[in-house]
């Protein structure tokens, strides 16, 4: 007279999930054209491109070599060098009564290109 004492079932067929080959994946398996936010065109910046030095604005998150990757997948050019700048957020005084605005951060891209290669941006 057990109270307690049911059968436990055994599951002869157990589901498996199903495998996934891990070595297929590339590890550049991302979205290359959200790396890129924008090019950056100021005064600076286009005086730069004429020593074949292009500006972009890239996600925070972006590495030098996703920005490396990108660039040679959406202008087809490979670049020399690639050099990031993060500028942080900040806090700055407008208007007649000095009021506080906020002015955001972003993470800009100075990308090396040899010469003879150029990217048409405009």
């Amino acid at each position: 007279m057990a109270l307690f004492g049911k059968k436990k079932e055994t599951k002869k067929s157990a589901e498996k999930a199903p495998v996934v080959d891990v070595s297929k994946a590339l590890p550049t398996d991302y979205d290359l054209a959200s790396v890129i936010v924008r090019p950056r065109i100021t005064e600076k910046a286009v005086g730069m491109s004429e020593q074949n030095v292009y500006t972009f604005v890239v996600k925070s998150s972006a590495s030098k070599f996703q920005v490396r990757d990108a660039v040679k997948a959406l202008y087809n050019v490979t670049p020399v060098k690639v050099n990031t700048v993060n500028k942080k957020p900040a806090k700055r005084m407008v208007g007649s009564r000095n009021r506080v605005k906020h002015v955001a951060g972003l993470k800009k891209a100075y990308v090396y290109l040899k010469k003879g290669d150029t990217i048409n941006i405009v």
